[in-house]
């Protein structure tokens, strides 16, 4: 039975075998389920019923997916989850840099998709009651970073980063989860016009990941999504 305050999430999809399968996939974890099978009916859903979440696909017969994600991300947060035919690297980069939280392509597992929705309506939680992600303490495996500190530790013994080693961690324990562009990070850690210093970015990166990963060249925490960005691993 449908609970009246679980979270509503709206699935803009116009390939009915896969709008079927999202319903039976996701009807029964505890969510309420809207659809929309063109661009101008998921606006008018978006602004009449505000949902928690949107799955949205990218190839809709009336116009492209990330006209939405421009229309929501102008006045608000809420989670995009892009499910899309499309795999290439400058889609998926364009997509999430335009405001989406995540990006699967077709064909793609219902677990992995129920593990995404689950943290992107974790961080839509924190933001409603005030929290910037960046307060007390992030623990993930033998991970453990004391925010209040600024002290990161791995197995109980204390490891020293680098300011930026230190600042790239915190960024992606704020957004623990999700798909990171490297623009975004550049954008973040070393502010506006570093957007083409990628190798940089990956220098900090693994040597970030030589003091806090087990097997670095099978890193557990530091997720690199390829060709896009990083994420940083949060336990469910």
């Amino acid at each position: 039975m449908e609970m009246p305050d679980a979270p509503l999430i709206l699935v803009v999809e116009d390939e009915r075998p896969i709008v079927r399968f999202l319903v039976a996939s996701l009807g029964g974890q505890n969510y309420r389920l809207a659809v929309a099978e063109s661009g101008a009916q998921a606006l008018a859903m978006i602004d009449a019923r505000l949902p928690d979440l949107i799955i949205l696909d990218l190839g809709l017969p009336d116009m492209d997916g990330v006209e939405i994600i421009d229309h929501v991300r102008q006045w608000s947060r809420l989670p995009i989850i892009v499910l899309s035919a499309r795999d290439q690297e400058k889609d998926k980069i364009d997509a999430l840099d335009r405001g989406a939280d995540d990006y699967l392509a077709k064909p793609f597992g219902v677990g992995e998709l129920s593990a995404r929705l689950r943290v992107a309506l974790r961080h839509l939680a924190r933001a409603a009651e005030g929290e910037d992600g960046c307060a007390g303490e992030f623990t993930s495996g033998d991970l453990r970073v004391d925010l209040q500190q600024r002290r990161v530790y791995v197995r109980g013994e204390e490891v020293h980063l680098t300011p930026i080693e230190y600042r790239l961690l915190t960024v992606m324990i704020t957004h623990a989860g999700k798909m990171l562009t490297h623009r975004f990070l550049l954008r973040e850690v070393w502010g506006p016009g570093y957007f083409e210093e990628v190798h940089q970015l990956r220098v900090h990166m693994a040597n970030l990941r030589r003091k806090i990963e087990p097997e670095p060249a099978r890193p557990r925490y530091v997720l690199t999504e390829q060709g896009v960005g990083y994420r940083l691993a949060a336990e469910d």
